[in-house]
């Protein structure tokens, strides 16, 4: 029996492998698709950004006030404990509940996107991106997609926060997406 893919070392996790015979295996939002995001959300922080500045943790600092986030779509150990899109999102929650805004992306599925639309209505935050050809990070190129549509999860104040924003984290990160 083989070890869950979490508990593995980053050598041996197919995460941190890559995803095929190319080698690459971290893959940044198509600057298309982020520039349309961010002009309308004027994004000021990246709690997943890259590369990932040493000693940095996207999900114990304080948010932005406007933050994009790309989380890993795998499961990783952190803090000893095995964290997937489960702890990205109670991230998120957490730091709306503090009066902030959150686009999160993640694949789903596309009858997942057209049922919340049927429950939650026209006005559901919820947007469909399509499946996008992230870029490696390795050396920019577009990859083949995850054969899964992209969810916006956007979690909007009703009066979104303007201007910059005062961060407890060791520093502000600059968005690379």
């Amino acid at each position: 029996m083989s070890a869950h893919q979490s508990t593995l070392a980053p050598v041996d996790n197919k995460f941190h492998k890559g995803n095929g015979d190319d080698g690459k295996h971290y893959w940044l939002t198509p600057t298309d698709v982020y520039a349309k995001l961010n002009a309308e959300f004027h994004f000021d922080f990246d709690p997943c950004p890259f590369p990932l500045p040493e000693g940095f943790d996207g999900l114990t600092c304080e948010w932005g006030a406007s933050s994009y986030v790309n989380p890993p779509f795998g499961s990783i150990i952190h803090q000893g404990k095995k964290k997937g899109p489960t702890a990205w999102v109670r991230k998120a929650i957490e730091e709306h509940r503090k009066g902030k805004t959150v686009v999160l992306v993640y694949p789903i599925d596309k009858w997942v996107l057209m049922i919340l639309k049927e429950i939650l209505g026209e006005h559901a935050e919820v947007r469909n991106l399509g499946d996008i050809r992230w870029l490696a990070t390795e050396d920019g190129s577009a990859g083949k997609g995850t054969g899964r549509h992209i969810a916006a999860f956007i979690l909007r104040t009703p009066t979104a926060a303007k201007g910059g924003n005062n961060l407890p984290c060791q520093q502000k990160h600059t968005i690379r997406r």
